[in-house]
């Protein structure tokens, strides 16, 4: 599990329910907290500024405690080239993985999305994915947090996923 100073890779959703149940903060002081430019991007267009549910993010104060990397038009080329259905995957996330497989040493990635946690599997770093709520409980905080970013969703899906299910 990840521990105090480990490396946390967060897709925009991540980042974006982080900041609504106000556990950000936290997050970033406790952990290495890194994403993608695209995630970045994603996170500054925000979840749907018109409905009730919109949260913002300031990434230019995000960019300031978190690193943003960059993502290669050679490695997107390997992320396409090693999943079976590329596709499937958000943007955001497809660039996350691609940094992600390009990554020494230990780092856990958080994502909430099921068609990522099944591209986990195949690139073969299952065991390095991690919910929000995991992440927060490390740092000592326990939100309410929507049922995609929990520990029960995740332990179910990657279930599935070991068992063949078609998660």
């Amino acid at each position: 599990m990840i521990t105090r100073g480990g490396i946390g890779l967060v897709d925009t959703n991540v980042i974006i329910e982080a900041h609504r149940v106000r556990c950000w903060r936290a997050m970033v002081s406790f952990f290495k907290v890194e994403t993608v430019e695209k995630c970045s991007e994603e996170a500054a267009t925000g979840n749907n500024k018109r409905g009730a549910d919109y949260v913002a993010v300031e990434v230019e104060e995000m960019k300031k405690v978190v690193a943003v990397h960059a993502v290669s038009l050679l490695e997107l080329a390997e992320i396409e080239t090693r999943l079976a259905e590329p596709d499937r995957i958000d943007m955001g996330e497809k660039h996350l993985l691609a940094h992600a497989i390009t990554r020494p040493g230990v780092w856990y990635l958080s994502a909430s999305d099921r068609a990522a946690v099944r591209a986990g599997n195949e690139l073969g770093f299952l065991k390095r994915l991690v919910s929000l709520e995991a992440l927060a409980r490390a740092v000592g905080i326990t939100p309410q947090f929507k049922n995609h970013f929990t520990e029960k969703w995740l332990r179910s899906l990657r279930t599935d996923i070991l068992m063949g299910g078609i998660p």
